[in-house]
């Protein structure tokens, strides 16, 4: 089975999601996202799953006016959140097929 892996460049991002340059290399600096490939910053290439996490963190430091320390506080207890919300998906299920049977 092949693997579809979508990936975007740092150009990419500041043309069509209209970020600034400065804010990714914030959000990097912070540790909130990281890129696939690219030691330069002109180089940089982000898999889809670092563009998530970069945008919801763009939101919140511009809208929210939230510094980018509590910015990085916040994106990680929200990955928590989702993986913990995976987990307690996949004991339900696992749950549900134990008292089927």
């Amino acid at each position: 089975m092949t693997e579809l892996v979508l990936s975007v460049s740092l150009h990419e991002l500041c043309q069509y999601d209209e970020l600034d340059e400065q804010l990714i290399v914030e959000v990097v600096d912070h540790g909130i996202a990281q890129p696939v490939a690219g030691r330069n910053t002109v180089d940089w290439v982000f898999d889809a799953t670092s563009v998530h996490w970069m945008k919801k963190a763009v939101r919140l430091h511009t809208d929210l006016e939230i510094d980018w320390v509590a910015v990085a506080m916040v994106i990680d207890l929200l990955r928590r959140n989702e993986a913990l919300e995976r987990r307690n998906r996949h004991f339900e299920h696992q749950l549900k097929r134990f008292l089927d049977q």
